[in-house]
């Protein structure tokens, strides 16, 4: 088969790779779909490496068509042959198949297209893992989702909002705004007009602060920000595209209990991962069947395309997923 190998010159190249050969308690999915996700550029560049076993190439999640089922996942699970499914990977999705275990898969939902369900299982696992278990969100709470414009954040702000939660998100223009508009977002800060962290004290003096803020960003502005949060707020790191290095009043992290916390998807043991999707499923895929939650697709290219797939990210041009089509 053939999958997107990095060169020396961090460039890609579409070349020919060993066949998957599944094990007893895999499946092998034939690729349709793979969305892209901000750590397939981290690990293009060396600094996120696929766990071990996992294959080089990148991809954490594709949609596709079951085409074989090891004995002990037919045993353990109800897939057959055939089954349309989006999976949760490793590593491994840019390519024409891959080998899933059993309970890293998840249906299509009925009403999502290959493409959009392809950009359904690391952004909804990351989206329900920050939210409901590291956030412990509840329905009248507010969230604060920095990057508005960013893949995560496309299904983060649907997603708390059908969940009955105010949201808070930042842009850097108008135009930008906008263009997120269909998000549905309570308010959406222009940062290049407006400083965050007056507005989180506005929100704060007003009645109605910050809970869970989830943070991709860091920097500067970080710990500004964390000063004018609600008592017992969670504010989730998940990564620092901003900067590092923050300064942070800590007085004001032990008198307002507010939290602190680290978290990535990919270092989640298999078992942890296995419990977010059977959540989604159970919880989330409602929300999607009934329209209320869905990916937005910026842009669609063939896999041979994907160092021009990759640029979109890299520029911040999108607003929503970027996926890559398997012929």
């Amino acid at each position: 088969m053939k999958a997107i190998l990095v060169n020396e010159d961090k460039s890609l190249r579409y070349d020919d790779v060993p066949d998957p050969i599944i094990k007893s308690d895999e499946v092998l999915v034939k690729i349709e779909a793979a969305a892209l996700n901000r750590a397939d550029l981290m690990q293009r560049e060396g600094d996120y490496p696929p766990p071990a076993g996992c294959p080089e190439w990148m991809g954490l999640e594709v949609a596709g068509e079951i085409v074989e089922i090891g004995t002990e996942a037919s045993k353990c699970s109800d897939w057959k042959m055939g089954d349309k499914v989006c999976a949760l990977l490793g590593g491994g999705g840019y390519a024409e198949y891959v080998a899933v275990k059993y309970d890293m898969l998840m249906p299509v939902p009925k009403n999502c297209t290959m493409v959009e369900a392809a950009a359904i299982p690391e952004a909804f696992a990351t989206a329900y893992l920050n939210l409901f278990i590291e956030g412990n969100i509840k329905e009248g709470n507010t969230l604060l989702m920095n990057a508005g414009a960013s893949g995560l954040a496309s299904v983060i702000i649907p997603m708390a909002k059908a969940f009955g939660v105010r949201v808070i998100t930042t842009v850097l223009s108008d135009e930008i705004a906008k263009g997120i508009s269909h998000l549905g977002a309570d308010r959406v800060v222009v940062t290049t007009k407006e400083d965050i962290s007056l507005v989180l004290k506005e929100e704060l003096e007003a009645g109605h602060s910050v809970d869970v803020a989830i943070d991709c960003l860091g920097g500067e502005i970080m710990g500004k920000c964390i000063h004018y949060l609600t008592h017992g707020a969670r504010w989730i790191m998940i990564a620092a595209l901003a900067g590092r290095v923050t300064e942070i009043d800590l007085k004001n992290i032990y008198v307002r209990n507010v939290r602190i916390i680290g978290s990535t998807l990919r270092s989640r043991a298999p078992s942890v991962k296995a419990e977010i999707l059977a959540g989604i499923v159970r919880d989330v895929y409602p929300k999607i069947e009934a329209g209320l939650v869905k990916p937005t697709i910026h842009a669609v290219l063939p896999i041979e395309k994907a160092e021009e797939a990759q640029d979109i990210l890299y520029q911040g041009r999108n607003i929503g997923k970027v996926v890559l089509t398997v012929s």
